[in-house]
């Protein structure tokens, strides 16, 4: 009989070194690809962790031309008021001249004053020009309406991790006070949006004449990204209208359980030059989804405006799988110029850059 090979001969541990040696490789791979894409990976997960906020309550929104006003109060279930409420529009500036522009011109008809607030620092403590300040001759339309007013920012030290939303908040308390200085009164309307969250005149009208509204409403505008060629199919509620009490605050958030339906326009990123993109990349509230220098970059800036995709590379915010898959597009272009601002469409030569056809930038 043949002698059996000794055990010794067989290398048991080999397959032990092997894993070892996989686990030292992937290990920090996988660490790495988990810090770079934190991100995308919560977000496509977010509906397994997240919940909608509770549901807001639609109004419909009656409107037609030549239709009274009395009789589109009663459509609503509301009463017509003896004379109109005064109306002030709030909002705090950062950069956006032209929307800026296109938002007076479509409201000064029926706003007493436009209330506007800026800082000398972005949200994120960057040193920044005074924008409205240096360019007001341009608003002279709309000058007897104006009250305005500089907020003391504060420079971010290099390395701080400070947030954010907290001088944000700091800002909107500013604005606060300077609603009241702007001589409002119990009873009054107070619009408190954006720059880039348009209420459409019918609807400003509507609200100033009709009695019985919510004393908060929100305001659903029609989302537009990077120009009125890119509509997205999710809706934004924040804009608000109050009737103003003492007890109120300016405010961007949830204020209501109520809101009227399509009642304006929302163009994110709406801008006319590159370096504008640049700039609001890194000044606003979230700056920090710029994740990497390239984001930055002024070509594929421009590249990504042309698809109708997202600047940062993010999945979208989503509550279902299935509206996460169908948000994941490239938002798709719209040849419909219809229902837009009526200062858009009368100045479309210098606003171009707004309408189909004109996703292209001037660099600076």
């Amino acid at each position: 009989m043949a002698p059996r090979p000794s055990s010794r001969l067989i290398p048991r541990r080999a397959p032990n070194k092997f894993i070892f040696l996989i686990v030292l490789i992937l290990l920090p791979i996988s660490m790495i690809g988990l810090f770079t894409h934190y991100q995308k990976i919560t977000y496509f997960f977010r509906p397994l962790w997240d919940k909608p906020p509770p549901s807001l309550t639609r109004l419909p929104h009656y409107y037609a031309e030549n239709v009274s006003m009395e009789h589109l109060c009663s459509l609503h279930g509301w009463s017509i008021l003896p004379k109109p409420r005064r109306v002030f529009d709030a909002i705090i500036f950062n950069n956006e001249l032209d929307l800026l522009e296109i938002r007076w011109h479509e409201l000064e008809p029926y706003v007493t004053k436009f209330i506007i607030l800026e800082s000398n620092t972005t949200f994120t403590g960057i040193a920044k020009p005074l924008f409205f300040s240096l360019n007001r001759n341009q608003f002279s339309f709309a000058e007897g309406k104006i009250v305005h007013d500089v907020f003391p920012g504060h420079i971010r030290p290099p390395g701080s991790s400070k947030d954010p939303f907290e001088l944000e908040a700091r800002q909107r308390g500013a604005m606060t006070s300077l609603i009241k200085r702007a001589g409002i009164s119990d009873g009054d309307l107070i619009i408190m949006a954006d720059t880039d969250e348009i209420p459409s005149p019918h609807t400003v009208r509507l609200l100033q004449w009709c009695d019985g509204m919510p004393s908060v409403l929100h305001l659903d505008v029609k989302h537009y990204m990077y120009s009125f060629e890119f509509p997205v199919d999710y809706w934004n509620w924040k804009p608000a209208v109050h009737i103003y009490a003492p007890s109120t605050r300016y405010r961007h958030s949830r204020q209501s359980d109520f809101v009227l339906s399509d009642a304006g326009w929302h163009c994110s990123f709406c801008l006319r030059h590159l370096k504008d993109f640049v700039f609001k990349m890194t000044a606003y509230s979230h700056a920090d989804r710029v994740k990497r220098r390239e984001f930055l970059d002024c070509g594929r800036i421009q590249n990504i405006i042309c698809r109708g995709d997202d600047l940062y590379d993010m999945l979208p915010e989503a509550y279902t799988f299935r509206e996460l898959i169908k948000f994941m597009s490239p938002i798709p272009r719209s040849a419909s110029a219809v229902h837009l601002p009526a200062y858009l469409i009368e100045n479309a030569d210098k606003f171009k850059f707004l309408l189909p056809g004109g996703c292209l930038r001037d660099p600076e």
